[in-house]
């Protein structure tokens, strides 16, 4: 089965083709990032309006790498939520047209199942059930997954995402939008040892996560001190290492409670190196995943590939389209 999959949930408009007999075989992505730089942060209408400039071009672009055509596709897939409400929308609009014109069924799928399986898209790939560490700019949580579909939710961000944090410390120490990425490569210049900030609920009997204590800590410590370029490195190096071991203390506990030898690690956080190696470092007798590099941010790769799974499985498919702008995954 030949599946078209279209992402625009927030500031970067992806599309994939996805064959399920011979795997991936093109996307593409065009980010906002740019643009959005200008203002600090994501404007939801010019993302919006971008998302209607990119995808056409970007569907013909996808088609023409795999030598295929419209008619050649046997399913749709979009980005149903949870994102911004106008950018998913353009995504859902020009999905339910093609499936119109075309005659092919439409899904929508949810945005977190998408980096959920995006692993699946690597050489080796994990095998169910697995323990998985969602971490992005919008949510931490960790999550059993037995199969595609059924998820139980372990331990959840009660305040502010890892990402989040990330980016709003990395406004703090002066670094330019998106600040996570800014703050990690600054972070590599950093003294380990010179500072250190608190590992919020590292020693907590469960697998819940708080990370705005630690984004005032870090606020108090550059108001006192970030007076020069060594000591923000050295700030960054701490916040991160903060971060880092929270993360990963927390998501191997989960895998040993869980009984399982698995770990599967998605998201935009996914690519921080500092994570993937102290887990390397820690992960005894653990096996741990990763999306591919390229596939760690939002990408109309992930869309495709669960769109194509959801098609495979039965899932009824959409009549119209609508998005969720808010949407609980463990409700899918």
């Amino acid at each position: 089965m030949l599946v078209l999959g279209i992402e625009s949930s927030c500031d970067e408009t992806g599309v994939a083709l996805y064959d399920t007999a011979g795997g991936l075989l093109s996307h593409a992505l065009h980010s906002q990032i740019a643009m959005h730089g200008e203002y600090g942060g994501v404007v939801p209408e010019l993302a919006s309006r971008d998302h209607i400039r990119r995808v056409l071009p970007l569907t013909r672009e996808v088609l023409s790498r795999a030598g295929k055509d419209l008619g050649d596709i046997d399913g749709i897939a979009y980005t149903k939520g949870p994102g911004l409400a106008g950018a998913l929308l353009v995504g859902a609009s020009v999905a339910a047209s093609l499936g119109f014109s075309l005659g092919k069924p439409v899904i929508g799928v949810h945005h977190l199942e998408g980096h959920l399986l995006s692993p699946l898209l690597s050489d080796p790939a994990p095998e169910f059930p697995f323990v998985a560490l969602l971490v992005s700019g919008g949510h931490t949580q960790i999550i059993r997954v037995d199969e595609m579909g059924k998820y139980r939710l372990l331990g959840d961000t009660l305040d502010d995402a890892a990402g989040e944090a990330f980016d709003k410390t990395a406004k703090l120490l002066g670094l330019g939008y998106p600040g996570g990425a800014a703050l990690s490569r600054l972070a590599q210049n950093g003294d380990p040892a010179r500072f250190r900030l608190p590992r919020p609920m590292l020693n907590s009997p469960d697998f819940d996560f708080s990370f705005s204590g630690l984004k005032t800590a870090a606020l108090t410590l550059v108001r006192a001190q970030a007076d020069d370029d060594q000591t923000r490195a050295d700030i960054a190096r701490a916040f991160q290492d903060a971060i880092v071991e929270v993360l990963v203390k927390k998501s191997l506990s989960a895998v040993k409670k869980c009984g399982l030898k698995r770990l599967v690690v998605a998201g935009g956080v996914s690519a921080n190196t500092e994570l993937r190696r102290m887990l390397m470092s820690k992960a005894k007798g653990i096996e741990v995943f990763y999306p591919d590099l390229q596939f760690c941010t939002d990408n109309g790769a992930m869309i495709a590939f669960a769109g194509a799974m959801r098609f495979m499985a039965g899932t009824q498919h959409e009549e119209g389209f609508a998005v969720r702008a808010r949407w609980d995954l463990f409700s899918v």
